[in-house]
């Protein structure tokens, strides 16, 4: 009489009175029970996983509501905010060619991510106008606004980083706020020309990277004396006993002001939009991969049914046998 083998199933014990029977079915327990990526899985991983991904899922779907309920204030502030540097392009013109000794390129990112790639486009951006303007006899420096851009460059570009300023959009942003932060810039750094990089807002599927330039005042009179369209400031009668450098020294440092303060809302307002797209895919891969997972978990559980039926008879023919 051959002797009986025992297999251990979960919590259930089979005696089965042939020994090859039970070898074969500790081999099908070992499959079942094998790790994801090999022959078959077991119930519990697949139903782990998909515990996981609906998780995900609903944490996605959050992100887009919040960034979808944001947006739209935002986005009224942005267009309004577009209203304030315009008046200067017309008066000064925008000069991003102007050749000038000491450039600073001023870096609008976000602090958070999960906003496609926003941040990434600003600092390729940057990066590519960093070697424009640096030469043996130029100085070009990096002024970083968020915390996403500020750990790119720091990577390759740490000794050119003169300033960076982080948590901007922890508060609803207002012009008195950036206009103080223009205001510790302009401090901190010596500057003919100030390039400011920052993502424009044009749907929420769509966001174009733009560089906006601000000269110094000598820089303003410099071009101007060598004509172009700030040649055309000598036209205006200029009143109140300012000499034309105090004037041309206000203007740059509100035209600066005004111009951070719309990239700025630019930059947030297409942070927002990206993230309204990058979640909403997100929620749409977790689907499908969740639909992947249902399809696997009902095939492992039938083929789970069908061992334990071909095991049951195995073992009847045995013992009948």
């Amino acid at each position: 009489m051959a002797m009986a083998a025992l297999r251990r199933e979960g919590k259930r014990f089979i005696l089965s009175p042939n020994p090859a029977i039970a070898v074969r079915s500790a081999v099908l327990s070992d499959e079942l029970t094998a790790p994801l990526g090999t022959r078959s899985i077991s119930t519990q991983v697949v139903r782990n996983r998909m515990k996981s991904v609906k998780n995900i899922q609903k944490i996605t779907k959050a992100m887009k509501m919040v960034a979808a309920s944001k947006l739209r204030a935002v986005q009224v502030r942005t267009e309004n905010s577009r209203g304030l540097w315009q008046p200067f392009t017309a008066l000064l013109g925008d000069t991003p060619s102007v050749d000038v000794k000491k450039n600073v390129i001023v870096t609008i990112s976000s602090d958070k991510g999960l906003c496609g790639g926003i941040n990434s486009t600003s600092v390729k951006v940057s990066k590519a106008l960093y070697k424009l303007t640096a030469g043996p006899e130029k100085e070009t420096q990096y002024v970083i606004l968020g915390e996403k851009g500020k750990v790119q460059l720091i990577r390759d570009s740490k000794a050119s980083i003169a300033l960076t300023i982080t948590e901007i959009q922890k508060n609803p942003l207002n012009y008195t706020q950036v206009s103080v932060l223009a205001d510790d810039i302009l401090k901190n750094v010596e500057f003919d020309a100030l390039r400011i990089v920052y993502n424009k807002f044009h749907s929420v599927v769509s966001f174009i990277p733009t560089i906006s330039t601000i000269l110094s005042p000598e820089a303003v009179e410099k071009e101007s004396e060598a004509g172009g369209k700030l040649g055309d400031l000598d036209l205006y009668e200029i009143e109140g006993g300012e000499t034309k450098s105090e004037v041309l020294q206000n203007l740059a440092e509100f035209q600066f002001s005004c111009v951070l303060f719309n990239a700025v809302l630019e930059n947030a307002c297409s942070e927002l939009g990206a993230r309204m797209s990058a979640m909403d895919s997100s929620s749409r891969n977790a689907g499908d991969m969740l639909d992947r997972l249902t399809l696997t978990y009902n095939r492992t559980r039938q083929a789970s049914i069908t061992t334990e039926l071909i095991e049951i008879i195995s073992g009847a023919s045995a013992l009948t046998g």
